[in-house]
C-alpha cells in the first residue's frame, strides 16, 4: 500500500510539492537558527568564562559589591595559600589567579615628555609561564598581530588597534599610571613585547596583558589578587556542580567579615543568568514555534488537497472503501512527505550550519562599541540537537495537519456521494 501511495504522490507532484518545500524550508530555518543560536551563546558563556569570571569565581565580599569598579584595596590576601587550599579540596578544578586594574598608559618621545597617553583596562595573569594554561585560555597564540608573547618581566601584550591610537610598536617602552592597593600613586616602566587582536571589543579597545607578579610588585600587591578564577575539567562548565560547590563554599565561610572569600558561579557572575537559561531552552522554543507555525500552514494546505481532491475521495467511499482507511492513507502520504522533507532540510540546514561553524560571520561593525564579552565574528555551533531539532518536529508538524485537514472525509455523507458523481 505504502508503494502504490508513494507512486501517487511522485507522479502527481501537485500533491506532494508545496508541503513538501513547506516542510524542507520550515526544518532548514529551524535547524540553521538553532545551531546559530547554539553557536553565539556558547561562545558567550564561553569568552566570559575564559576573559571576565571562570567558571567559579572567589572574590572579598566587599571587593564583589563593586566588581565593576575593580577597587584593589579590597583584593584578596594570602593568594599562595588560598590556591593550596582551594587545589586540596577540589583536586579537579584548576585555579588561577587574577587581577584587574585600571590607570593610564603613557607614551614618552625622545626627551622623555609625554607623547601620547590613554586609559587602559589591565589584566594581570601567569604570564610567563610558557606551558601554562592562561596563554591557552586567552587563546594569545593566535591573538598575536605584531611581535612576540612576553618572555621576561616588564614586558606586556597591548591591544593592536590601541597601539595604533597611541602609535607605539613592540619594542617601545612606555609607563603604567596607576594607584597601589594602599592608595598611592604607582609608576611602573614596561616593554611592550607585542600586540595582540582578541576579535573581542572591551578587550581589542584599551587592553593591557601584563604578567601578574609584575603587577604586584607595581601596585604594592605582594601576595594578593583582586580574584581566583576556577575552571572545570576540560573547559565544560557543569552549572549543578559549580553551584553545589559554590554553595558548600560559602556557607563554611564568615558571613560577617567583609573579606572573607566568596565563591559565584559563571551565570551569576557574569549577570548571563537569562542567556544560560535561554540556552537550555532553547532547543524546546524553536520546537514549540515551529510545530505550532508549520502545523497551521499544512492544515491549510491539507485543506486545499481535500477540496481538490474532493472528487477522487467521493469515488473511494462510492465503491466501498472505509473512511478509516482513506483518512489511514492521507495520513500515510503525509508521513512520507514529512520524512522527506524533515530528512532534506535537516541535511541542508546542517550543511549551511557548518559552513557558518568553519567561516562565521564577522559581525565587528555593529560590535565595535560593545561591553560584552563575545567574539566579533559569530559562529554557528553542529551538535546531536542540530539534526534533531528539526526532524521530529517537521514529521509531528505535518501529521498534525494532515489529521486536521483530513477529520472531514468522516462528514461526508454516502447518501450524497451518487448525486454529486451524477453532476
Amino acid at each position: 500500500m505504502m508503494k502504490f501511495l508513494l507512486k501517487g504522490l511522485w507522479r502527481d507532484r501537485s500533491r506532494s510539492l508545496f508541503p513538501l518545500l513547506t516542510v524542507f524550508s520550515g526544518v532548514f530555518l529551524a535547524v540553521v537558527f538553532f545551531s546559530f543560536m547554539n553557536g553565539v551563546m556558547s561562545d558567550m558563556l564561553k569568552t566570559t568564562a575564559h576573559f571576565q569570571t571562570g567558571h567559579l569565581r572567589i572574590m572579598t565580599r566587599a571587593y564583589a559589591a563593586e566588581a565593576d569598579q575593580n577597587p584593589i584595596d579590597l583584593a584578596l590576601m594570602g593568594v599562595e595559600e588560598k590556591l593550596t587550599q582551594l587545589g586540596d579540596r577540589y583536586p579537579d578544578v584548576l585555579w588561577l589567579p587574577r587581577i584587574r586594574f585600571g590607570g593610564l598608559l603613557d607614551v614618552p618621545d625622545e626627551k622623555g615628555e609625554t607623547r601620547s597617553q590613554g586609559p587602559v583596562t589591565g589584566l594581570a595573569v601567569r604570564l610567563l609561564d610558557p606551558a601554562g594554561p592562561e596563554r591557552r585560555l586567552l587563546n594569545m597564540g593566535d591573538a598575536i598581530v605584531r611581535g612576540r608573547l612576553p618572555q621576561k618581566p616588564k614586558e606586556i601584550l597591548i591591544g593592536d588597534a590601541f597601539a595604533g591610537k597611541l602609535d607605539v610598536n613592540p619594542g617601545d617602552t612606555v609607563t603604567l599610571i596607576s594607584s597601589t592597593m594602599f592608595g598611592s600613586m604607582a609608576m611602573a616602566n614596561f616593554t611592550i613585547s607585542g600586540t595582540v587582536r582578541f576579535g573581542i571589543a572591551p578587550m581589542d579597545r584599551g587592553a593591557v596583558i601584563a604578567d601578574i607578579r609584575d603587577i604586584q610588585y607595581a601596585l604594592d600587591m605582594d601576595d594578593a589578587a583582586c580574584e581566583i578564577l576556577g575552571f572545570q575539567p576540560d573547559d565544560i562548565y557543569d552549572d549543578d556542580r559549580a553551584t553545589a560547590m559554590a554553595t558548600a563554599f560559602n556557607a563554611s565561610t564568615d558571613g560577617d567579615d567583609d573579606f572573607a572569600p566568596q565563591m559565584g558561579t559563571l551565570p551569576g557572575e557574569s549577570g548571563l543568568e537569562l542567556y544560560f537559561d535561554l540556552l537550555n531552552s532553547m532547543g524546546f522554543i524553536i520546537v514549540g514555534i515551529f510545530v505550532g507555525a508549520m502545523a497551521i500552514v499544512l492544515w491549510n494546505a491539507g485543506l486545499m488537497g481535500s477540496l481538490r481532491r474532493y472528487g477522487e475521495i467521493g469515488v473511494r467511499l462510492a465503491i466501498g472503501e472505509d473512511k478509516g482507511h482513506v483518512y489511514r492513507t492521507l495520513i500515510g502520504e503525509s508521513l512520507m512527505i514529512g520524512i522527506a522533507g524533515a530528512v532534506l532540510g535537516t541535511l541542508c540546514g546542517v550543511s549551511v550550519a557548518y559552513l557558518m561553524q568553519v567561516h562565521g560571520m564577522d559581525f565587528g561593525g555593529i560590535t565595535r562599541n560593545s561591553s560584552m564579552m563575545i567574539s566579533n565574528v559569530y559562529r554557528a555551533r553542529v551538535t546531536a540537537g542540530s539534526f534533531l531539532v528539526g526532524l521530529a518536529p517537521g514529521i509531528l508538524s505535518t501529521l498534525l495537519g494532515s489529521a486536521i485537514a483530513g477529520i472531514g472525509i468522516y462528514k461526508r455523507q454516502t447518501s450524497q456521494l451518487f448525486k454529486e458523481l451524477e453532476a
